[in-house]
């Protein structure tokens, strides 16, 4: 995101959290020196000891388990699902190019998954690989609470490349109980008590007719949660101290830049995020990759992570899943989109080694030595100081040098994980409730294995 205090695309969750609070709430600006004041509408408010439920398919067994046609199970180091004989062949026309294609496909549906957390959100994030003349859609389809159904929502439309298809999410997903906005499935007024009870998911893989080319999806998975409305969260104690080694690149000098993907530099914050963890964990890319790039322009995987991430529907680099699945994209790296329950959560990750991007939105006053305030913003979460104050490589930084930030623990815990705040003109609208990515190998060590499992991510 821009620097700016902007308009946040999600307007749905921006809308349920303004009708949910009283009109005659207002704003406060933030004493960074006093303790973090407990909102009326949040006094008293139990919060539940989970609020989030993930679910991955990603072994042979899991593949082999679902509904196929078309497609097969393949094992090995690292199980997935191909096209095996084509289900048949249909008609796509890309709404962002015009072409019209014709395109062998294999489809496969898991067997319903009954959510542990009733949820009001559900987010579908894969790991795939998509060769030329393949690609991917993946759907989700629910159960609500009341017995019904949702109809199968799209949750995205991907391909690694963009000479085949424009990878993109999908407006205009609705049926008057729930909505699909952008990456996200949002119960459209959770306050009426609905919630989705269960869902199934689908892939479907295409490629051109008459080859032998196929995608191979690795891992599909969703994160339905259920995070209480709040303006404050509980303080969490400081526990781990540490903090790793994430190369440091800045969104901010590449202003400009490629001004098709998302007006360029300025708004790239979740790439260039994701290219961080990407070269944490070993990720390169080749000088035939970045061929494409102007040779003038400094980093130029930033400029290539924003093009590979790109939603062209949304109009930007930030889609959750997009950016996940890219990082899966190189050799022997997983991606996850889920949420976190506090600040401990970090802690335990980062003890093991995998730093985490999360997702933040606040006023400038709200974050101590941030200098700017965002409706929407990712950074990289690298350690914790001895008292506590979270370690942050900050892409909305001028330089490379000065990425690296220290944000008091209270005030950042804070912005992270509530779910309501008010923006600049006073205005209720929507947190992101502990949103983050994580990124981290397809064969993780044994104290790796621990540390996701204990933030509920199957390894």
């Amino acid at each position: 995101m821009s620097r700016v205090e902007q308009p946040s695309r999600r307007t749905v969750l921006a809308a349920a959290v303004a009708a949910a609070v009283t009109a005659s709430a207002g704003p406060a600006a933030a004493d960074p020196e006093a303790p973090m004041k407990t909102h009326p509408a949040d006094a008293g408010r139990a919060v539940p000891s989970r609020t989030v439920d993930n679910r991955a398919w990603r072994s042979y067994a899991d593949w082999h388990a679902g509904t196929r046609r078309g497609t097969r199970a393949v094992a090995g180091a690292r199980p997935g699902l191909v096209i095996a004989k084509p289900a048949g062949t249909v008609g796509y026309t890309d709404p962002h190019t015009g072409t019209s294609a014709r395109w062998e496909y294999g489809t496969w549906t898991s067997a319903t998954h009954r959510l542990a957390v009733p949820a009001t959100e559900a987010v579908v994030s894969w790991n795939a690989h998509t060769p030329s003349g393949t690609w991917i859609q993946a759907e989700l389809k629910g159960t609500y609470t009341d017995g019904t159904s949702t109809p199968w929502y799209v949750m995205g439309r991907w391909a690694s490349g963009d000479q085949d298809i424009r990878r993109t999410s999908v407006d205009d997903q609705s049926d008057g109980k729930s909505t699909v906005w952008t990456d996200t499935l949002a119960v459209d007024d959770p306050s009426t008590g609905l919630r989705l009870a269960s869902y199934r998911l689908r892939l479907t893989l295409y490629r051109k007719p008459g080859t032998k080319a196929t995608p191979t999806v690795w891992r599909l998975g969703a994160m339905g949660s259920d995070v209480p409305d709040r303006f404050t969260v509980p303080a969490s104690v400081p526990g781990f101290a540490g903090e790793l080694d994430v190369p440091r690149y800045s969104q901010e000098i590449h202003k400009g830049q490629y001004p098709e993907y998302d007006n360029g530099g300025e708004a790239w914050c979740s790439p260039t995020s994701s290219q961080m963890i990407i070269e944490y964990w070993g990720g390169r890319l080749t000088p035939e990759q970045l061929a494409w790039v102007d040779p003038s322009y400094a980093d130029p995987q930033v400029c290539h992570a924003a093009r590979f991430t790109y939603d062209y529907q949304y109009a930007g680099c930030g889609n959750w899943p997009f950016n996940a699945a890219y990082a899966a994209t190189f050799d022997d790296l997983r991606g996850v989109v889920t949420r976190l329950g506090s600040l401990t959560d970090l802690e335990t990750l980062i003890a093991a080694g995998i730093p985490a991007i999360t997702s933040q939105s606040f006023l400038k006053e709200e974050l101590s030595g941030a200098g700017y305030g965002t409706a929407g913003h990712l950074m990289t979460v690298i350690g914790f100081t001895a008292d506590g104050d979270v370690i942050a490589n900050d892409p909305a930084s001028e330089s490379n040098e000065a990425v690296r930030r220290v944000y008091r623990r209270r005030e950042w815990e804070n912005i992270w994980l509530r779910t309501k705040r008010y923006n600049a003109s006073g205005k209720v609208v929507s947190g992101t409730g502990g949103v983050c990515y994580l990124y981290f190998p397809a064969r993780p060590s044994a104290a790796q294995r621990r540390a996701l499992a204990a933030v509920g991510v199957r390894a």
